[in-house]
């Protein structure tokens, strides 16, 4: 009984230790919703449903290069360059709407799988500091890309001065540039309400899960890689219940902001393919390299070659996220619309329980909601305690680079922890024979 108790202590350790970073954003999240009472909860799934639309296909171009062994890579700002490049070209020549957004996406895929490319032979080069390498290569591409923009328009490559876009001089693209009909371009194709749409997604996903149960006729009790547990059902059947008293009472929850259905498809295709590559051959290489680059070597696997891919498939998502970003932001911030995407995708993607060497869409989905949370009540918070809600803003910006620090730091102190308790058969050996 007592060793059963220790061996219960210690998973319970361990798993506080795994999650202490999503733990600390859900109490902070709580105490935002304690001491700002005057938030109303519309107002608050107005706010994260929308950043979510906005942020989650970035953060999930982050998940292969972990996967295959290159850590975080905040090297994606390469892509957000990239996708700012088509966007900056499209509406030089005013081509608006869908189409125009399309055509935003075709040109920037060419240009971010090269930019990948090259970062990935740079990555192969400095095999083991990767992730220095990508903030380096954020920099070095950041004033490539200024470079372009403030002198190379308007003096190697000719444009009229009288182009709304240019610079009243002739030199440079102007710090911001109108959208045009690209506003929203996405979320203007389909909107459904968020109370229905809530409803009808519990159904079904209800309706999976039974499905699932009555043919395996037993109920799994944890959820682990992707299995069910009693608790999603109950929390299933808790938003059917909450979503038909919205639309009965036709209560404050019904004024929550329409949901965007081809953005969430896209977010959703993209979830899809992220598991369904780790089931191909190129996923397993990717399983491969990351658990042991001179194992996957001796098993016939082209280490570099792969690496690179990894890189380019992250590049050219994150330079389709950055597109749907911007679309959905409504304006390009010329010179600064890319300089946060990486930390912020990065420290998103770890608030969700993701470390230097793993990370699912499960960890992408949640840090993107509880990352987007604490942006939201930060001012709130301010507000509540301090009067001010400018203090919140300035919170922001240390809990992002703090929550790194803080995820990195519990990476290498749980690493060494486990190491530690993990014997060496050899140590073993020797010690028994003596």
């Amino acid at each position: 009984m007592k060793n059963s108790r220790i061996i219960l202590s210690g998973k319970t350790k361990n798993m506080l230790a795994d999650n202490m970073v999503p733990i600390i954003f859900i109490a902070f999240t709580l105490l935002g919703f304690a001491v700002a009472r005057g938030v109303p909860m519309s107002f608050f799934l107005t706010e994260l449903s929308g950043r979510f639309y906005r942020n989650g296909f970035l953060v999930l171009s982050l998940i292969i290069p972990v996967v295959a062994g290159l850590g975080l890579n905040f090297g994606i700002v390469v892509g957000a360059m990239s996708a700012q490049l088509a966007l900056i070209i499209v509406r030089y020549f005013f081509i608006e709407g869908f189409g125009g957004l399309l055509l935003c996406f075709a040109i920037s895929t060419p240009i971010a799988a090269f930019f990948g490319y090259l970062t990935g032979k740079l990555y192969n080069k400095t095999r083991g500091q990767e992730m220095i390498a990508s903030l380096i290569v954020g920099f070095f591409a950041n004033g490539i890309y200024q470079f372009l923009l403030l002198f190379a328009v308007g003096v190697i490559i000719p444009v009229p001065a009288t182009h709304p876009m240019i610079k009243t001089d002739g030199v440079g693209v102007r710090m911001t540039v109108d959208m045009g009909s690209l506003k929203y371009s996405l979320e203007s194709v389909l909107e459904v309400s968020f109370v229905w749409a809530v409803l009808v997604v519990s159904i079904l996903y209800l309706a999976y899960m039974l499905c699932k149960y009555l043919r395996a006729k037993q109920m799994p009790l944890a959820v682990s890689g992707g299995k069910y547990s009693f608790v999603g059902m109950a929390a299933l059947v808790l938003c059917i219940a909450i979503s038909l008293i919205s639309i009965i009472t036709n209560n404050s929850l019904m004024t929550v902001k329409r949901i965007p259905v081809l953005t969430i498809a896209l977010i959703a295709m993209l979830a899809v393919f992220t598991k369904l590559i780790m089931k191909t051959k190129l996923g397993q290489d990717f399983r491969s390299i990351g658990q042991s680059q001179h194992i996957a070597q001796t098993n016939g696997i082209d280490v570099d070659k792969t690496r690179i891919i990894a890189v380019i498939i992250s590049t050219v998502l994150a330079a389709w996220g950055q597109l749907i970003y911007l679309q959905n932001m409504g304006t390009l911030n010329t010179y600064g619309a890319h300089n946060q995407i990486g930390m912020f995708s990065v420290a998103a993607l770890l608030v969700g329980g993701a470390s230097v060497s793993k990370a699912t869409v499960k960890h992408a989905f949640a840090g993107t909601l509880l990352f987007n949370s604490m942006f939201i009540m930060s001012p709130e918070i301010g507000q509540a305690l301090f009067g001010q809600a400018i203090l919140g803003e300035y919170f922001r910006t240390f809990m992002v680079y703090g929550v790194i620090g803080l995820a990195l730091g519990l990476y290498v102190w749980n690493a060494n922890r486990k190491a530690g308790l993990t014997l060496d058969p050899d140590t073993v050996e020797t010690r028994t024979s003596i």
